[in-house]
């Protein structure tokens, strides 16, 4: 059965014979030759970038790099941005999903002189031409897909799938802004895309500003045609219709620029009257945004054919489609042929070193152009932040990590209304962070119960759009929360890497300023997953995060509330990292007073002198926690030490900044070996507790002088629907397994203990064993293992 055809009425169907005679667009076709000229020879040419004499093949560059197929697409959407920005003086940038597409960007930067303002070495001139077009994809040149060395970019170009969400991340907030989004038909496959399309309904038209989504659908991907390019125009405007849009397909060949000039300007239209209404107190329940769908020829304008295989309109113009343009003659012909059709000495005049007055007209007012937006660069400011002190418990009390978290963000929403977000993936209130609606709604649009509320949490089960979404919201100058459950954090593991990626170029770019850290919370953690079973327990987003540069990242797993919300306080005051905050959202006791508790997240780790023997003083042995659940264990356990071999001298240590272990000063807050050695000694045993794989310790201390006196606990696989602590037991991470390991490991220096060394191994394995048998018989844990310890 096919679609009805009465499903192609909605389509939004405009008159574009008008336009011609309305506004000048010839302008706009002249841009487009220049950026297709520029962008082809940054592809091609070292030398002769003006073709002022004829082509040799020795002006072809030896390594061909660059993808042209997408160009055309992003020029012809560059230059109509331009043209809506020069009618109605709106702010707007643009982000490119295609990053692949940086011949395209650069040369539109180029001709409106953003880049310039940058790199002044690429002035709207001859030279700067020439430099523009032999360095790209040259060493210590543009790369060959936009990053953040790019101005106007808060994207990076490589993976894809993001785009979209980044874009609405972007317009949240800032109600005037328009972000021009272009979705590569390609990327339009990537399951991260799938669900950002539903992104428009968690914007409120009266707080935030608008995405106009633009589907390139040119029909093939690097060796294949797409979905999006296999589908018809009902297809396409059932589906879009389906997640919420207006839909308008761009398409007549014959005069592309007057359907875009027209289609743009209905978009513009549509996001105006929505917000008109929506700012104007009668706001449109499940307004219908507009999207377009450009259908283009891949690699349009370029070769049409090469030894009898077409290249326009097909996979073969994907990248470089004139592979061996320097060796084949006739691919050098038809590379000659190709440059010289765009009749660039037209539009550039070598007796005035500019381009010619008609391209220049294509271009708005300089502090209007897309490359220079501040949006993009130089935005951030920093919170307000309330005084955490007055929020800290009293040492002894029992808190949860995360309620105090909650109440906290609570305060840190009335006092940033609009600069503040949380992003989370619909667990806010099973992460114990509820408190947060006391004071403001789920932005969700769609519901009648909380639709043109406005509000500062925003919830789908999608941790790659609350990624993109906090991605452009932080890029663009503001401060935002994520917190997930642990276990699927990791789903947004390459998108991590990918920012992470951007960040650091960013700070290695001059002009670029700083930002807001990115801050992720993860809880419902493995330790008390224990009713949802083995899927649920996975701590490898540390491991990912610790392969990225150390400048960049910050790691902390406070063990009490009052540390939580020290940390919490401090990463929301943090600029240019991405901190990872693992901690529990059942109420564990609070270890530390609020003094104490400060001095120790300053330290980033610090002994324990309340669970040491003698403060800590000339020990046997020190016993290490980093993370709530464990450094509970590691207490517990030299309580029952000191009860149970009262000869045995026992250090606690806990370690709440991860960051500080490594050496060698790898780490802006590595401890020297001074330090190191004043807090684990330099010679005693170490028993390591931590709350992740015991990889990442190891990782970690690889290069600590004597770090083979050093035996690491942590998770090892083994889960199921079982009880709190069978999940210690059967890691190893128990008391039972922290007094095991010391005694293994001490008994063998001290003489006391080592005639004891079997007894008491044997006795504490009893301890597990007797566990596993009342866990089978009553389906719980002996309520006396929660009991705080007692020294």
């Amino acid at each position: 059965m096919t679609i009805p055809e009465k499903v192609s009425d909605l389509l939004v169907k405009l008159d574009t014979t008008e336009i011609r005679s309305k506004e000048d667009l010839y302008p706009l076709e002249l841009l487009q030759r220049a950026t297709n000229y520029l962008a082809a020879s940054m592809i091609f040419l070292q030398k002769n970038t003006l073709l002022e004499r004829p082509l040799s093949k020795d002006d072809v560059k030896d390594r061909l790099l660059g993808h042209w197929g997408t160009c055309p697409g992003i020029n012809l959407i560059y230059a109509h941005c331009n043209h809506l920005i020069r009618k109605h003086s709106i702010p707007m940038f643009l982000v490119t999903g295609p990053g692949h597409g940086a011949p395209a960007c650069l040369a539109n930067l180029f001709i409106e002189g953003s880049l310039a303002k940058f790199y002044p070495q690429y002035s709207v001139n001859k030279d700067g031409l020439n430099r523009l077009i032999k360095n790209f994809s040259w060493p210590r040149g543009f790369p060959s897909h936009v990053n953040s060395e790019v101005p106007g970019q808060i994207h990076e170009g490589g993976e894809l799938g993001y785009a979209l969400s980044v874009s609405f991340g972007a317009i949240m907030d800032n109600p005037d802004l328009i972000v021009t989004c272009i979705v590569g038909d390609g990327e339009a496959e990537t399951g991260p895309t799938a669900t950002a399309w539903h992104s428009y309904k968690f914007i409120d038209p009266a707080e935030s500003g608008a995405v106009i989504p633009i589907l390139h659908d040119n029909g093939f991907k690097i060796s294949e045609e797409t979905i999006y390019g296999a589908m018809d125009d009902t297809e396409l405007s059932t589906l879009f219709t389906g997640f919420g849009y207006q839909v308008r397909i761009v398409s007549d060949l014959n005069d592309i620029n007057a359907d875009m000039a027209t289609s743009m300007e209905w978009a513009y239209q549509e996001i105006r009257r929505i917000q008109t209404c929506a700012r104007s107190g009668n706001p449109i329940y499940k307004p219908r945004w507009p999207m377009l769908v450009l259908r283009t020829p891949k690699g349009w304008t370029g070769p049409r054919e090469l030894h009898g295989q077409r290249i326009e309109g097909s996979f073969r113009s994907h990248q470089v489609p004139l592979p061996h343009a320097r060796v084949d003659d006739e691919e050098f012909r038809l590379l000659e042929s190709w440059l010289k059709s765009y009749k660039f000495h037209e539009l550039f005049d070598l007796s005035d070193n500019s381009f010619i007055i008609e391209v220049l007209e294509a271009l708005p007012k300089e502090e209007l152009r897309m490359g220079i937006r501040k949006e993009t660069y130089a935005a951030y400011e920093p919170l307000d932040l309330p005084n955490c002190k007055e929020l800290l418990v009293q040492k002894g009390d029992n808190a949860s990590c995360m309620k105090i978290t909650g109440q906290y963000c609570s305060e840190v929403i009335k006092m940033n209304p609009k600069r503040f977000r949380i992003f989370s993936p619909d667990e806010l209130v099973s992460n114990k962070l509820d408190a947060t609606f006391q004071v403001t709604n789920r932005n969700f649009q769609w519901s009648h119960q909380t639709s043109n509320k406005g509000g500062r949490i925003a919830e789908i089960l999608s941790e790659h759009t609350c990624q993109g979404w906090m991605q452009g919201y932080t890029l663009t100058g503001r401060v935002a929360l994520f917190p997930s459950y642990e276990t699927f954090l990791g789903i947004i593991t390459t998108m991590m890497i990918q920012y992470a990626k951007f960040i650091k170029l960013g700070m290695e770019t001059s002009w670029r300023l700083p930002i807001g850290s990115f801050n992720y919370i993860e809880t419902s953690t493995l330790w008390r997953q224990e009713h949802n079973g083995f899927s649920h327990q996975n701590p490898s987003f540390i491991n990912n995060l610790i392969n990225m540069k150390y400048e960049h990242i910050r790691i902390y797993l406070p063990a009490d509330a009052n540390c939580s919300l020290i940390t919490i306080a401090h990463c929301l005051r943090a600029k240019n990292y991405i901190n990872l905050i693992i901690g529990s959202k059942n109420p564990t006791p609070v270890w530390l007073s609020p003094e104490e508790a400060e001095n120790h997240c300053i330290a980033g780790a610090s002994v324990w002198k309340f669970a040491s023997t003698d403060d800590g003083l000339d020990p046997d042995v020190v016993l290490v926690g980093c993370g709530t659940e464990v450094t509970f264990e590691v207490i517990a356990a030299a309580s029952l030490l000191k009860k149970d071999v009262p000869e045995l001298r026992v250090r606690v240590a806990n370690v709440t900044d991860l960051m500080i272990l490594p050496g060698n000063g790898s780490h802006p807050h590595s401890l020297d070996n001074e330090a190191f050695e004043s807090l684990f000694t330099n010679d005693k045993p170490i028993i390591f507790n931590f709350h992740g794989y015991p990889s990442v310790i190891r990782t970690l201390l690889f290069d600590r002088p004597n770090s083979q006196r050093i035996t690491v606990l942590g998770y090892k696989e083994e889960g199921t629907t079982t009880t709190p602590f069978k999940m210690l037991t059967a890691n190893g991470t128990s008391r039972y397994d922290v007094i095991i390991a010391t005694i293994h490991n001490v008994s063998k220096f001290h003489p006391k203990l080592s005639i004891r060394t079997h007894e008491l191994i044997s006795l504490y394995k009893h301890k597990i064993v007797e566990h596993d048998k009342y866990i089978e018989k009553y389906g719980k844990d002996p309520e006396h293992l929660m009991d705080k310890p007692e020294f």
